[in-house]
């Protein structure tokens, strides 16, 4: 209904696509009269845009730059000032950056017209000169020492259109067409570019990019793979560099090198999603200010947007760190019992399945106990990927059977379905992916002489109130009740192993959800058949499937960091995004990120045939049907590419294609690394591709003239896959740019979709029709069916990621304060008012929880544990004045003893500062001062000339920021454990009729309201009780240079082990390579200084 009112509208006033395209075309006749007046300028002038357009930038913004200057130099004057002054200067500051990046979107505005007229006659003379000669620049003489386009030639510099592009010869030979500028548009106003396959979504990219990188805050361009990420940052570099712009990519160099920290000041950064959600996290465990690799999130564009957000965004980026656990013991143990009782539910759901079979033979359908429907029903709960269940439902009327039994006893939200249960062992629910163990299935693990309760979970609540009741003393009830504590976390950790080993062996398939390869288990993309090198399943599952397969089971590990690629790019001042398959998932795109899609016409008209789908009865059949059309095909002398799911079903069509003699080429998870070779092949005549439905995905299928003519690219799609845009993907590699094409589906009743979320009618329609085995139905009404059971999909997976993302969301609300105070203390202009308000939180957190009580001695006591301070205030003042009086007046008494243990610290460290800068400055600049306080001791290392012009205050900066950074960390570190088992055990609460999230959020509030606390009390401990150790100035330890943050024993979720020790990673795609020219240390430098390169640019290397 609501499709058909859009039609309606949309013909009477214009659909949404049609009023934002026309928004945007007279910009498009704007850029078009910059473009034709610069046909004549000097390339020198060409190039000499650049530096205007960030002077006009410049200029915009330099009232707002002058006043956060003129207010930090302000705060940097006065280091005395009021914390509440200063706090009210920072905030002012945050105001004004953001005023200031309101104004620079308006410079940019005034901007773009002239700069995508730059980009664009940049590209037509790149493509029509193979030599583009201009004055040398000190970024050319940088470029041609090590890139093969630029060449410097006396005061010249010589740019060719020809370079290596990820191994591979490239000549450019692209204009912006004026959907191309279109796209542009779209992409700078912070929204997604929906563009058709082959419609040049690199070539839009590169006029955003140069635009956005003009005010110098940085342009991140993000790509799914690391293949795309290399190939397009050489791709487009010397149009960028040609312009003054300065071009990277992080991933070619290790995590927090050098080389990775200079990518991210390049204007224009390419990476992987992966990589720039890690270096986030990374940079929030950093404890060096110098070490931090990002900057400012200011603007990210993402290609295959739809890969990234919608996809990607299902798992959380996770850093971890190998914790003491016995989990993988556990999963050893625990196997041969759950094999055991799988293998028994397998016979009981065959026999049950054969007794269904006879029954309704018989005639017998009901779905009474004992009738042919409720057996059937039975077996559907036990094991609904049984393969002969799934080929029985897909005889006539069998399917309509089953529907009815469910629908019976799920009425009354599932009230009767227990009777269906009772006799199993387990009970799988499919559709939510879900595995709940029955008594009798506990009854079958536990072995003869265990406890009978070895499995079950004891009830806490009631058997501490049952402790309580009892007449022992306090000691026995208080240890009584840790047992019980105890044998709790042990039941609910081996429950929850069972739980996952059952998972891992009922809905869990190899070489569909994951492959074994090098004897370990590897995540397979279910949108793009990629192996997701070093993810994991979360929760166990992986070692859980580790076990199940026989490989060696990892350690458990505890989250160090962790964030959704959802919360990450919402922190991106600006976002935008470019795909072929946004569409269908726009609803979403705006729900989460405020992401508006705008569908971009194509250059050419669109030929490409898309027929309705082919539907079977069974797989058989279609497989069957599959090898016949590509037979048919390559007689006409067509490219195949045959689209699949999972490897399992392209290895079956290979199997088949070989059977018949079909010549034809395999890309899935197992040849991942063959990609570019095979898609590049995959055009020629009579060539047949398998390949998962996104294989490629960034890269063309070019079609010979013969091709062509013979009528294109043919797509066979092996089966629908759960979401549309998918879909959408594989028909896209055919009919790119006019050329002319097919595209088919076959589908059976077998299915995973058609079984899970097909129409109720199909398979009626398909008996009432008489359909016998072997014919096939192939109409628009079905095919829109198909669409049907997408939609649902969608909608429950957009549900899942929904609710994951608020999951994520109560943990970003705390990550997001705790990385605000670590960054205070990192760059410490902010932290003495954090210092301060930890203070005045645990004043006030002291006198209301005493107070409460009217209980002085405890409150004194606590005040001389904590701030070391023997108060004035006296116990009748405590009893009077209100708490907050109290709170006032303490916090007061604070302050100044922590001024006066500051002013110690000074007198007695300043005098052997001065000395040692007397004796050794010039070689000393940093000095290592020991603190301890009784129980903990730090070095804290403070710059020697700083402490001199300061009188020694630095020095209590640097002791603020180690305390602060050392106690946050280490909290952070254990709340997160705690929130990794909070997030386990609410799942819990369903049994009791809760809602989990619900129960998540407020225990999550209440451990994060311990954290703070917890925080507040061991940095101002630690403040007031840490003193300097004893120290001859002759022994003064020095420090060049501070030590780098040691992050080598963590884990993320992409194997880190590929790159190499030296600056750059391995291409992983095999790609033919050709070699730089090579540059003898002692030839002249090619950047045209006449030095030799050892002298020059051969420093670096």
């Amino acid at each position: 209904m609501a499709n058909f009112v859009e039609k309606v509208f949309g013909k009477i006033f214009g659909n949404k696509h049609e009023k934002d395209i026309k928004k945007i075309l007279p910009l498009v006749d704007e850029i078009n009269v910059e473009y034709d007046k610069l046909k004549n300028v000097t390339t020198d002038e060409l190039r000499g845009k650049t530096e205007i357009f960030k002077a006009e930038i410049k200029a915009h913004v330099k009232e707002i730059e002058d006043k956060i200057a003129e207010i930090k130099a302000n705060i940097q004057a006065n280091l005395d000032m009021d914390v509440d002054d200063k706090e009210a200067l920072f905030e002012q500051i945050d105001t004004l950056i953001l005023d200031k990046d309101k104004k620079i979107e308006e410079a940019l505005e005034k901007i773009l017209p002239r700069a995508f007229a730059v980009v664009k006659e940049t590209a037509r003379r790149f493509s029509a000169s193979k030599e583009i000669p201009a004055t040398a620049t000190q970024l050319d003489k940088d470029l041609a020492a090590e890139k093969d386009f630029v060449e410097i030639r006396g005061t010249s510099a010589v740019y060719k259109n020809s370079w290596t592009a990820a191994g591979a010869e490239v000549t450019w030979n692209m204009l912006h067409y004026d959907v191309q500028l279109i796209g542009g548009v779209v992409l700078h106003e912070g929204k997604i570019s929906e563009m058709q396959t082959g419609e040049g979504k690199t070539l839009v990219s590169t006029l955003s990019a140069y635009l956005n990188a003009l005010p110098g805050l940085g342009v991140h361009i993000i790509t799914v793979n690391n293949y795309l990420a290399l190939r397009d940052s050489e791709w487009n570099a010397p149009i960028f560099n040609f312009l003054g712009i300065r071009v990277d990519c992080i991933d070619k160099y290790r995590p927090h090198s050098p080389e990775r920290i200079a990518a991210y000041k390049a204007d224009i950064t390419y990476g992987t999603n992966n990589e720039f959600g890690f270096d986030y996290l990374r940079d929030n465990m950093l404890r060096n200010a110098d070490e931090l690799v990002q900057g400012k999130l200011h603007y990210a564009m993402i290609d295959e947007v739809d890969s990234v957000l919608i996809d990607d965004a299902r798992t959380p980026l996770i850093i971890s760190g190998q914790v003491d656990s016995d989990d993988e013991q556990q999963f050893y143990e625990l196997k041969p019992r759950i094999s055991k009782l799988v293998e028994v539910q397998r016979k009981l759901a065959d026999d049950y399945l054969a007794k269904a079979k006879q029954l309704i033979k018989e005639g017998n359908t009901g779905v009474e106990p004992g009738q042919g429907g409720y057996m059937l029903l039975q077996t559907y709960r036990a094991l609904p990927k049984n393969q002969p269940l799934i080929k029985y439902l897909s005889e006539q009327g069998v399917k309509q059977i089953l529907q009815k039994a469910e629908n019976y006893y799920m009425q009354d939200q599932s009230k009767q379905m227990h009777i269906v249960d009772e006799e199993l062992y387990f009970v799988i629910e499919e559709k939510q992916n879900s595995v709940e163990l029955k008594e009798k299935g506990i009854d079958l693990i536990t072995s003869s002489g265990e406890d009978k309760d070895f499995f079950v979970v004891p009830d806490v609540g009631s058997q501490i109130a049952d402790i309580d009741k009892t007449s022992q003393g306090d000691e026995v009830k208080m240890q009584a009740k840790e047992q019980l504590l105890q044998e709790y976390a042990i039941k609910t950790e081996r429950l929850h192993t069972i739980q996952q080993l059952l998972k891992a062996y009922t809905l869990f398939e190899i070489d569909i959800e994951y492959v074994v390869m090098d004897s370990k288990v590897k995540i397979v993309d279910e949108n793009t058949g990629r192996i997701m090198d070093g993810r994991r399943f979360s929760d166990g599952l992986h070692q859980a499937l580790e076990a199940k397969e026989n490989v060696k089971v990892e350690a458990a590990s505890q989250t160090m960091a962790t964030i959704t690629l959802q919360n990450f790019f919402r922190m991106y001042h600006k976002l935008s995004g470019m795909t072929g398959t946004a569409e269908t998932e726009s609803q979403e795109f705006w729900d989460i990120y405020k992401l508006d899609v705008v569908v971009i016409p194509t250059n050419k008209p669109l030929t490409r045939e898309d027929k309705d789908d082919l539907i079977y009865r069974t797989a058989r059949e279609k497989f069957n049907g599959i090898a016949d059309e590509i037979q048919n095909l390559t007689k006409q002398g067509r490219p195949v590419l045959v689209g699949t799911t999972n490897v399992e079903v392209s290895e079956l069509i290979s199997k088949i294609l070989d059977s018949k003699g079909i010549k034809h080429q395999v890309l899935n998870a197992k040849q991942h690394q063959r990609e570019a070779d095979i898609v590049a092949e995959a055009g020629r005549a009579g060539a047949v591709t398998i390949a998962t439905n996104m294989a490629g995905r960034g890269t063309d299928i070019k079609l010979s003239p013969e091709v062509i003519a013979a009528g294109g690219l043919a797509i066979v799609g092996s089966e629908r896959h759960d979401s549309r845009r998918i879909d959408r993907q594989l028909r896209g590699r055919a009919g790119r740019q006019g050329d002319p094409g097919s595209s088919q589906f076959f589908i059976s009743l077998e299915d995973k979709l058609m079984r899970l979320f097909g129409s109720e009618n199909m398979a009626k329609w398909m008996d009432r029709l008489g359909f016998k085995e072997g014919e096939v139905i192939q109409h628009s009404m079905i095919t829109k069916n198909v669409e049907t059971a997408q939609r649902k999909v969608e909608e429950n997976n957009f549900g899942v990621r929904k609710r994951l993302l608020e999951y994520d969301d109560v943990m970003n609300m705390q990550r997001e304060v705790i990385y605000k105070k670590r960054k205070n203390a990192l760059f410490g202009d902010r932290l003495s008012v954090d210092i301060m308000d930890a203070f005045h939180g645990l004043c006030e957190e002291l006198v209301l929880g005493h107070k409460s009580r009217e209980d002085f001695e405890n409150f004194k006591i606590n005040l001389i544990i904590y701030f070391s301070l023997n108060t004035e205030i006296t116990e009748s003042e405590f009893l009077k004045k209100s708490a907050g009086e109290l709170t006032d007046q303490l916090y007061n008494e604070v302050r100044l003893v922590y001024g006066h243990k500051g002013e110690k610290i000074i007198e007695r460290t300043l005098p052997i500062f001065k000395q040692i800068h007397s004796e050794r400055g010039e070689t000393v600049k940093n000095i290592v001062v020991p603190f301890s306080d009784g129980k903990k001791a730090m070095n804290v290392l403070s710059p020697l000339e700083k402490n001199i012009e300061t009188k020694g205050k630095q020095l209590l900066v640097e002791f603020e920021k180690s305390v602060s950074l050392g106690m946050i960390d280490e909290s952070w570190k254990h709340h997160l454990r705690q929130m990794d088992d909070l997030k386990k055990e609410v799942q819990n609460a369903s049994l009791e009729q809760k809602d989990p999230l619900l129960v998540y959020k407020l225990e999550a509030f209440n451990l994060f309201k311990a954290l703070a606390s917890d925080i507040n009390r061991s940095i101002v401990s630690f403040l007031f009780k840490g003193n300097i150790a004893a120290q001859n100035p002759e022994n003064v330890q020095t420090n060049q240079v501070a030590q780098r943050t040691n992050l080598d024993n963590l884990k993320t979720s992409r194997d880190d082990n590929e790159r190499q020790n030296g600056k750059e990673r391995e291409n992983r795609v095999a790609e033919p390579v050709r070699a730089q020219p090579k540059v003898g240390r002692n030839e002249p430098c090619p950047c045209g200084s006449g030095k030799k390169y050892k002298s020059c640019h051969g420093k670096l290397d």
